[in-house]
């Protein structure tokens, strides 16, 4: 499958640390409100600890810093990674040890820290990512790193959810620091990262020489609006899918039992698919096809509207959507590390991957008044139309100067 055994090691390394980007996240997010809501904890204090994950909405803030310092352990990128995967670990086993019910000012500042590790993390291993991938190796690489990614949150949300129902919170969070643990073995043994990349000289430097060289790009602004708009119809449906199931006759148990296995497995497989489609025709292209792909299959909730609560019509709904997302984010994700300069993927790529929330933050809070307002069936054709602006953008991706002019010449 892989040219060469440096390739292959490459690509491992890649799946592993996307399994250890992921799994903070949703271990200060909904697993870590069903544990206060397991204790009874009131709803409004549940409710503020939405903003323990503020890290990572602004990591880019602190991002220049991974650009200009290193630590004296590994190399550039391994160095950082390895040092975050240590707080984490110990950070998550003194959360399975603190009491929700007596201190949960405590378990608040404990998530906050957790947050800010974990998007340190993210910074790193993205930086990490771009830098050890050739050009052609990205969309592949991007797939397994998304892949690891979505696995990891499936671990941290339904088997530590399993875990504590079956033994015990403690035991939940214990073994999920444990498997942070065990991602340290996968740092320590993947490949090194360039050290042949020149740093900035300082501080000040790594703050805005990356946007200094990225606006100095010809159709710098198109591609910021592209990456805004590429994935806001998708994500405006999204937004709505679980309500909206339960509005036309579903049950939490199908919707769980549909969600969790089929979506899943398809969006793994959307996003291996469309890993090898682009190692054969290049990341512009794939993103045109993608996006047309990921619209036409929002269509099907549509036609779910039509046809009420049918499990097969469910089932199929939802492989095709969670295929067109794993394709179409795969091919995202690649788009936005091909961007980036290698001196200074830290900040770039935190930059770059930070807008990827605004369309669902803007248009996500007004997804219910749409909902309403026009009906299910409208809405997600409202949805599917929305991806059109993103797709002209990308009509003039010809246009744009590229990190790498190789991938210019792929459209």
């Amino acid at each position: 499958m892989f040219s060469d055994r440096k390739q292959t090691g490459r690509m491992i390394s890649v799946l592993f640390l996307g399994f250890s980007s992921g799994l903070p996240l949703l271990l200060i997010g909904g697993t870590l409100k069903a544990w206060l809501a397991n204790e009874k904890i009131d709803l409004a204090l549940i409710g503020l600890f939405a903003f323990v994950q503020i890290p990572y909405a602004f990591k880019f803030v602190w991002s220049p810093i991974f650009d200009r310092y290193s630590l004296p352990i590994l190399d550039r990128r391994r160095g950082w990674i390895l040092f975050f995967q240590i707080c984490l670990t110990a950070l998550l086993t003194a959360m399975a040890f603190a009491r929700p019910t007596d201190a949960p000012a405590m378990m608040g500042v404990l998530a906050l820290m957790i947050a800010f590790c974990g998007a340190s993390q993210d910074i790193v291993i993205d930086a990490y990512r771009r830098e050890i991938l050739t050009d052609n190796e990205l969309g592949l690489g991007s797939t397994l790193g998304v892949t690891g990614y979505r696995i990891s949150n499936w671990v941290a949300s339904g088997l530590a959810l399993i875990v504590a129902g079956a033994v015990s919170w403690q035991a939940a969070y214990l073994s999920m620091a444990a498997l942070m643990a065990a991602s340290t073995i996968a740092t320590i043994l993947s490949p090194k990262s360039a050290a042949q990349i020149s740093r900035p000289a300082n501080l000040l430097q790594a703050a805005y020489m990356p946007l200094v060289e990225y606006f100095r790009r010809s159709g710098a602004l198109e591609m910021l609006l592209f990456i805004l708009l590429f994935k806001v119809g998708d994500q405006m449906a999204s937004e709505m899918l679980n309500p909206f199931y339960l509005s036309i006759g579903f049950d939490l148990k199908e919707i769980g039992a549909v969600s969790k296995t089929v979506g899943m497995v398809s969006t793994i497989a959307g996003g291996f698919i469309g890993g090898f489609w682009m190692l054969r025709v290049g990341i512009l292209k794939s993103l045109f096809v993608f996006g047309i792909f990921q619209a036409v299959s929002t269509l099907g909730f549509s036609f779910l509207a039509l046809t009420g609560p049918s499990l097969w019509m469910l089932g199929g709904v939802v492989a095709l959507e969670n295929v067109a997302s794993g394709m179409g984010t795969s091919a995202y994700v690649a788009f936005m590390g091909s961007l980036c300069d290698r001196r200074f993927t830290a900040t770039q790529y935190a930059l770059l991957s930070s807008l990827m929330g605004v369309p669902r933050a803007i248009f996500g809070s007004a997804s219910g008044v749409l909902a309403k307002n026009m009906g299910w069936g409208p809405y997600f054709i409202f949805c599917t139309l929305l991806a059109i602006p993103g797709l002209l953008m990308l009509m003039r991706a010809k246009h744009w100067q590229k990190a790498d002019d190789e991938l210019a010449m792929k459209i």
